[in-house]
Formats: structure tokens, sequence, C-alpha cells
């Protein structure tokens, strides 16, 4: 299990205007903490921030930690954080194997335990026999939970999750969030989901914060963030 993803002071602007006020927040192991708001407020470039892949037009403050290793510094290949975005962005040119194999560790050496690998997480997410499928002729969940299990085969210590089933309909959502936020809890990740969906907050069952576009040069008018818990729910 990896240590909580902790941020400590962080702060966006972009030409002079703060995106939010100074930000404090921790993800603890296992628990997925949502950060709800208006387009344009900064949700995604949050993301960026966290994962070292921030437009150098922005000014950033603030630090980025996972368990006692301070990875603001870091470039991205070496903070250890993963990310899933609306696009599941397979490669069309590999197999479902070989798109799996892209997110396995330089560590894991031999082609028997490589594939091993692959075939226990295809198994895990019930798409045994898979893995020489193109990805054009999987459906949108399948390829959503390809997109995953290649995220988590890469072996993250967090996982940021910029909307990732906005794209889905609404029948097949329900299933793709409770596989995902399973698999955080079972592998103990730290997790940060950005949403515009009550009920993608509420599936994720833990604390929610909402950002408010904040003000030029008045404070009063930088509404910076409100914590919520919502219920925790049961997903089918």
């Amino acid at each position: 299990m990896t240590g909580a993803l902790r941020l400590q002071g962080v702060s966006l602007s972009l030409v002079g205007r703060n995106l939010f006020q100074r930000l404090d927040l921790v993800a603890e192991p296992g628990q997925t903490v949502t950060v709800m708001g208006p387009s344009g407020c900064g949700k995604s470039s949050l993301l960026a921030y966290i994962c070292g892949t921030l437009d150098r037009a922005f000014v950033a403050t603030g630090s980025v930690l996972i368990g006692d290793s301070d990875v603001t510094g870091l470039p991205p290949e070496r903070r250890g954080i993963g990310i899933i975005f609306q696009d599941d962005l397979l490669f069309p040119h590999l197999s479902v194997a070989e798109n799996l194999a892209f997110g396995l560790p330089a560590s894991l050496r031999g082609r028997k335990a490589r594939l091993g690998r692959i075939e226990a997480a295809l198994a895990d997410a019930g798409l045994s026999g898979f893995g020489d499928r193109d990805p054009a002729t999987l459906s949108g969940g399948q390829r959503a939970r390809v997109a995953l299990l290649r995220t988590l085969l890469s072996e993250p210590r967090a996982l940021l999750l910029d909307e990732p089933f906005a794209k889905l309909d609404i029948g097949l959502r329900t299933r793709i969030r409770a596989f995902v936020f399973d698999h955080v809890r079972d592998y103990g990740l730290p997790a940060l989901l950005v949403t515009h969906d009550p009920a993608d907050a509420e599936a994720a069952a833990g604390q929610v914060i909402t950002l408010a576009p904040a003000g030029n040069d008045d404070p009063e008018e930088a509404a910076a963030w409100t914590p919520t818990s919502p219920s925790p729910v049961r997903l089918p």
C-alpha cells in the first residue's frame, strides 16, 4: 500500500488571474477525493500540476507529496502518478495485450512473467481471452476497463481521474464507476477525481471539494473550496 496523496498550499494563476485560493487536501490510500466546480476554475489544470504536465503559461505554488516523498520538482515519469482521461487513449495499432504490456514496469522481466501479469489483469476485468483483440472491436466499457488496467499495471503510487466517465452512457457509467472505485480501494491507491457529475462524487463516497473561480484582487471574491462528505452508496 502506498502513502497518502497530499496537496499543501497549492494555487494556480494564469496571466495574473488566480484560479483558486491556496488548496490543502489529503487523499488517503484507498480513498477517492472528488474535486468539482464550473468550467475554467482550474480543475484539470490542478491535475496537470499534480502529475507534472502543467503548461508553463501557468504560475503554480505549493507542494505535492505522496507518503513522505515530495514529488513537486520531479519530472512526470518519476512521480509515480497514473492518470485516466475521458478518452481511453488506447494505442490503435496495438492489440489489447500489447496495450497492457506498455504499462508494465521495466523491472518485470521475462516474457512468461509479463504475459502472466497481463492475463491475470484481463481475468480480473472479466476480459479473459481478449488479449489478441483489436481495441477498435471493444465496447466503450471494455475499452474503459483496459485503460484502467494499463494504468494499474504501471504500479502507480497515486491515481488521477479526469472525468473518466463523462463519455459513457448512463447504464454503463454505474458499472464502470464501481469497477474503478473498487480497484482504488483494492490496490490501496490515493485517488483524486475531477468531475461535473454529482453522481460520480456520490459513487466515490469520499470527501468532495468544490472549487470556484477566484477573484483577481478581492480576497472575499476568491471562493476557495468547500469540503463535504457524501454518504457512501452501495454499488450494484
